[in-house]
């Protein structure tokens, strides 16, 4: 082989072994977007590159796969429901009250899906990996118990923390949170309307 031809076969293993690296890359780019969703672009917010947000999400997904998660059985899913249920009626009387006892009840959830507690932003990292999608709603809702707590949330920011507890409540059950009614205020004019299922 001439020189020329080595160069040449050189240069071709190069540009093909770059093709690969992008390929792998954004290979693995588009699983994380697939799985973290809009966690994902979160992410690469926060951090000061892309590199560095995936490099995050990644160590996310190492440190979730050594968790030991089970799911609920069938009565303790039951028990959950029937909490949420009562919770909800109890909004009416004590919206204030019912979002510290929304949170309590979705911490418990947490810890009995197998998630250790702890700081808040290492909840949102382990539960990140699979429930990406409600995260929002957990955040929304923590930042209205924090006012709520400053007594500065009005009874609709309160409502709306029952809400988006709501979602990562039925996610974490399993549950499609779709055609849930959300806790409703009681009107003036019918104080015994408490139908907030």
């Amino acid at each position: 082989m001439s020189p020329t031809q080595i160069v040449v076969v050189v240069l071709v293993v190069l540009v093909v072994a770059a093709l690969v690296a992008v390929a792998v890359v954004a290979g693995r780019r588009r699983a994380l977007k697939r799985r973290f969703g809009p966690e994902y672009d979160r992410a690469v917010a926060e951090q000061d590159s892309r590199t560095a947000a995936e490099r995050e999400l990644r160590d996310r997904e190492r440190r979730h796969a050594e968790l030991e998660l089970t799911p609920l059985a069938p009565d303790a899913r039951a028990r959950y429901a029937a909490a949420w249920e009562e919770l909800q009626v109890r909004f009416v009387d004590s919206p204030a009250e019912t979002v510290g006892d929304a949170d309590e009840l979705v911490s418990r959830l947490i810890a009995d899906r197998g998630y250790p507690g702890g700081d808040f932003s290492d909840q949102i990292a382990h539960l990140s990996v699979e429930h990406a999608r409600t995260l929002a709603h957990y955040r929304d809702a923590h930042e209205i118990r924090l006012r709520n707590e400053r007594g500065e949330a009005s009874t609709e920011e309160l409502r709306q923390a029952v809400v988006h507890y709501r979602a990562l409540f039925a996610d974490l059950l399993g549950e499609e949170p779709v055609g849930h009614r959300p806790p409703q205020q009681r009107h003036p004019d019918s104080p015994h309307d408490a139908t907030t299922r």
